[in-house]
């Protein structure tokens, strides 16, 4: 299976061919719809006009979940197509994310405990028993000069055969991720943080998109 959201996140609107059929579960000779993994929700999306109800990974595989009635046998003919305004978002607020992880892991030295992106804001937990928004001027200051000086995101392999996939700006990091990612900083825009504790001796950054308008895909 070909992911195509690696290959260009930016691709909304898919002709591909189905590959297997088993009940509701599909899997298609290439996809652009993201499947939920390391934190990032999945796409919303649909095929020939018929709504993804859900997905899953197994091996380098995705299964995707129809309706039972979707009327489709292998090698039927497909358009698929994605909520490209969610993916967008997705595609800022995983990076976001990424990036003040980042400058938390290099100047707090913090655990992460968890993390979920979703359409409106991401979120990180830490191992951390201090209010982690005392650090929130110094983790803007770094975020925000990233951002301003637009720099280029590499994205790449690390493993072709096991699909690990990795990301990287140019003296800054170099992080293994397999989710969908913007091609430069300043595409994924300025933020504003907000302080959580979710249990004992956890501490929650939320991030949420000051600038919330989806650009046109590509």
């Amino acid at each position: 299976m070909k992911k195509i959201f690696w290959d260009n996140p930016y691709q909304h609107t898919l002709q591909t061919t189905v590959a297997a059929v088993s009940g509701p579960e599909l899997v298609f000779n290439e996809t652009i719809t993201y499947s939920f993994a390391g934190g990032q929700e999945s796409d919303k999306a649909t095929v020939n006009n018929i709504p993804i109800l859900n997905s899953r990974r197994e091996g380098n595989l995705i299964y995707y979940t129809l309706p039972e009635d979707h009327g489709l046998t292998v090698n039927s003919p497909v358009t698929m197509v994605i909520d490209w305004p969610r993916r967008n978002k997705l595609m800022r607020l995983h990076f976001a994310a990424e990036i003040i992880l980042e400058i938390v892991y290099q100047n707090f030295h913090l655990e992460k405990v968890g993390a979920h992106i979703a359409q409106h804001k991401s979120r990180i937990d830490f191992k951390c028993d201090e209010n982690i928004s005392q650090h929130f001027d110094a983790i803007l200051a770094i975020y925000n000069d990233i951002i301003k000086n637009n720099y280029p995101i590499e994205k790449g392999w690390d493993d072709v055969e096991n699909q690990r996939r990795y990301w990287k700006i140019a003296g800054f990091a170099k992080v293994p991720c397999g989710g969908t990612h913007v091609d430069t900083t300043g595409e994924v825009g300025y933020v504003k943080l907000k302080r959580e504790r979710p249990g004992k001796g956890i501490e929650r950054i939320e991030i949420r998109l000051l600038d919330e308008t989806t650009p046109p895909a590509r």
